[in-house]
């Protein structure tokens, strides 16, 4: 019994939201495709569906209570994540957030939820990833530190590598830059450190700069997470489900991963007439609004100490 009561447990889920834009212009940045005149007509009322569903869809990332921390990807600003984090599904939940401002050209950026009762912060910076020659900038990394229920620090990195647009040969220095940088920023900590890294890496995991990464004493621990209503990966292109968001740990955290699963439920799904079987159900196919969730599914993993 004394066992059970010291028993304490923390989930992480990874989530690339698919374009979590307001309906404002930043003057600053190329986001008028996400406006109500826009040719995707992003009006308020698409965006409020759209807060909402990605509320819905961290809900539903475990069966009982709410995640710890939540690591996100392509979301716009700190107004889309006090919508969500206070006027949404979610406002009830208590969660509080840290974000980047990154020099990404269309404004998208990465933030980490949190539950201030299992994760304190302790401190936060922005890793810049300087661009390569011919290079566009891409988003900044977020390094979060925090004490954990257990009185444990962990060391959160969320990660939004740049895309294989252009060709994944030739843009996979690009990947490997963001992941130089992660290997710099954990070499200045601890050997034993607890780290955690999550994030859209647009890499699968045999990939080099994943490879790269497994060759630095990190566990990519989201390797073999499958869904349960069909998901083999949390993306799916033409008919081929891939794996590009992944969740890796240092050595000092690995022994304490429980489980690691992709949150397929069904209402995040949907047929896939064209090469059959089922795909996540996305905000847009296209420039086809769809009233979806995302074109990515929820990464799971839960640790015990």
């Amino acid at each position: 019994m004394l066992s059970l009561l010291l028993t304490s447990w923390l989930t992480l889920v990874e989530l690339n939201c698919e374009n979590l834009f307001d309906c404002h212009h930043d003057s600053l940045k190329q986001d008028t495709e996400w406006l109500p005149a826009s040719v995707r007509k992003w009006t308020p009322a698409r965006y409020w569906r759209k807060v909402n569903h990605i509320g819905q869809e961290i809900l539903s990332c475990q069966e009982n209570g709410i995640p710890d921390l939540v690591a996100m990807v392509e979301v716009e600003n700190d107004s889309c994540l006090f919508d969500l984090t206070r006027r949404s599904l979610l406002r009830h939940a208590g969660y509080e957030f840290l974000m980047t401002e990154s020099p990404d050209l269309r404004g998208i950026d990465v933030a980490l939820l949190y539950q201030p009762f299992s994760f304190r912060p302790i401190c936060y910076d922005f890793l810049a990833v300087t661009p390569l020659e011919g290079m566009r900038p891409t988003r900044d990394i977020l390094y979060v530190q925090g004490e954990i229920i257990s009185g444990d620090t962990l060391h959160v990195f969320v990660v939004h590598a740049p895309s294989r647009f252009g060709g994944e040969k030739q843009t996979r220095p690009n990947r490997q830059v963001v992941a130089d940088q992660l290997v710099e920023a954990i070499s200045h900590l601890s050997a034993h450190a607890k780290v955690v890294i999550a994030g859209d890496f647009n890499d699968g995991a045999n990939d080099p700069a994943l490879r790269f990464l497994e060759d630095h004493a990190l566990t990519n621990v989201s390797r073999e997470a499958q869904g349960s209503h069909g998901a083999e990966g949390t993306y799916r292109y033409q008919g081929r489900w891939e794996s590009i968001d992944h969740i890796f740990v240092s050595a000092a955290l690995s022994g304490h991963v429980s489980t690691a699963y992709i949150n397929d439920a069904p209402f995040l799904l949907e047929e896939d007439k064209k090469y059959g079987g089922v795909k996540p159900f996305r905000t847009f196919n296209g420039l086809r609004y769809q009233r979806g969730f995302s074109d990515h599914l929820p990464l799971v993993v839960r640790f015990q100490y």
